[in-house]
C-alpha cells in the first residue's frame, strides 16, 4: 500500500489534528489554503443540522480558493468521527459526510468495518487513531486505510509509549499512511517523524495559539505560556487518559498533582448533556487539553503565518541534515 494520491501533494506533509470545540470552519479553511490537512470532530457541529451547513461552507470556500489559486489549491480537509457506542449522532453524521463526499474520515475510540466501507463508498479514505500496536492490527483489519500513532506527549486523548517504539513496532507490517502525534510542533519535529518512518506530522496544539481557533483568549495565552512540565496527564475528566494544562485543571479548583482516578463509564459523546451543551461538555471547556510540544508555540499568530513557520523550519531542517 502506498499513501493516496489524495495526500501527495500537500505543502507540507501534516495533518491539523481535531480539537474538540476548537475546530471549526475557520480554522479548517485556514489550514487546507495553507497547504495542510484541516480537520474537526463532527460533535463540533452543534446541533447535528449544522454539520451540513459546515461542510458546506468549507466545500464551497475551498473550491472558490481552487479555481482562483489553480497553481496552489488547499489541501483536502478531514471530519473526524468518534465512533464509541456513546455518540448516537455517528450515522447520522455519516449520511451528512455521505452528501458532501468527506474526502477524509479521521476515526477514533473505535473501529468498524462498516463504516470504513460507508466513506470508500464515496470515495473518500479512512485513517484510524491508535495508541499501540494491537489497535493498530485491528484497525486495518477493519479496512481502515491508514493510521495515526497517537503517542507519548500528544495533546487530549493520549498515548504511553514513545513515537520511536509505536512507529517502528507499526512499520514492521504496515506500509501505508502513517502519522505521527505527540509533540510535534515544529519543522524540524516533522522531518524527525518522517525519518521514523511516519509520512506526516499530526500536529493540534499550536493551532490552539492561532487567531482562527474557537478557543478562550485565555487558553491561547496559556498555550504560549506553557511548557513540557505544565502539562498534567490524567482520565479523571473523560475516563481516558489524556493530556491538560495545569493551570487549568488549578483554576477548576483542583489538585494537578492529586487528581482522583477517571472511570471509563463516564466517557460520554451521545445526545445528552454533552451533545446540547450541558455539563459534560463545560469540564472540556474549563480544562484544557494540550499536549508537551507547546514550549515551541512563543505567539498567537494566524495559521498562515505557523504555517509559513513550519515550512522554513522543515527547509532548514533539511538543508541542515543535507537532504
Amino acid at each position: 500500500m502506498t499513501v493516496p494520491a489524495l495526500l501527495n501533494h500537500l505543502r507540507l506533509p501534516i495533518i491539523g489534528s481535531p480539537l474538540f470545540i476548537i475546530s471549526g470552519p475557520e480554522l479548517v479553511i485556514a489550514q487546507c489554503k495553507a497547504g495542510i490537512v484541516g480537520s474537526f470532530p463532527a460533535l463540533n457541529a452543534r446541533p447535528q443540522a449544522m454539520l451540513d451547513e459546515w461542510l458546506h461552507r468549507i466545500t464551497e470556500e475551498l473550491a472558490a480558493h481552487n479555481r482562483a489559486n489553480p497553481d496552489r489549491p488547499a489541501a483536502p480537509f478531514a471530519v473526524n468521527q468518534i465512533v464509541h457506542k456513546s455518540n448516537d449522532r455517528l450515522e447520522s453524521d455519516l449520511i451528512t459526510c455521505a452528501k458532501w463526499q468527506v474526502p477524509i474520515v479521521i476515526t477514533s475510540l473505535g473501529a468498524r468495518e462498516d463504516l470504513n466501507t460507508a466513506v470508500h463508498g464515496w470515495g473518500g479514505i479512512t485513517l484510524h487513531d491508535v495508541i499501540d500496536d494491537r489497535f493498530a492490527r485491528k484497525a486495518i483489519e477493519k479496512g481502515a486505510d491508514g493510521l495515526i500513532a497517537v503517542a507519548a506527549g500528544a495533546g487530549g486523548h493520549a498515548g504511553r509509549l514513545s513515537p520511536f517504539a509505536i512507529v517502528q513496532e507499526i512499520r514492521q507490517w504496515f506500509d501505508g499512511p502513517l502519522a505521527l502525534s505527540g509533540s510535534i510542533a515544529t519543522g524540524d519535529a516533522v522531518l524527525a517523524a518522517q525519518a521514523m518512518g511516519a509520512d506526516f506530522g499530526y500536529i493540534g496544539s499550536p493551532f490552539i495559539a492561532t487567531t482562527e481557533a474557537n478557543a478562550d483568549q485565555a487558553y491561547k495565552d496559556g498555550i504560549v505560556a506553557g511548557r513540557a512540565a505544565d502539562i498534567v496527564y490524567s482520565n479523571l475528566f473523560t475516563g481516558v487518559h489524556g493530556n491538560y494544562l495545569r493551570a487549568s485543571i488549578a483554576a477548576a479548583g483542583m489538585d494537578p498533582d492529586n487528581l482522583p482516578e477517571g472511570d471509563l463509564k463516564t466517557m460520554d459523546f451521545g445526545g445528552g448533556s454533552n451533545a446540547s451543551g450541558g455539563a459534560k461538555p463545560k469540564a472540556w471547556k474549563d480544562i484544557w487539553g494540550s499536549g508537551q510540544g507547546i514550549g515551541a508555540v512563543t505567539a498567537v499568530e494566524s495559521v498562515a503565518d505557523r504555517v509559513d513557520r513550519l515550512e522554513r523550519e522543515y527547509r532548514a531542517a533539511r538543508v541542515r541534515l543535507a537532504l
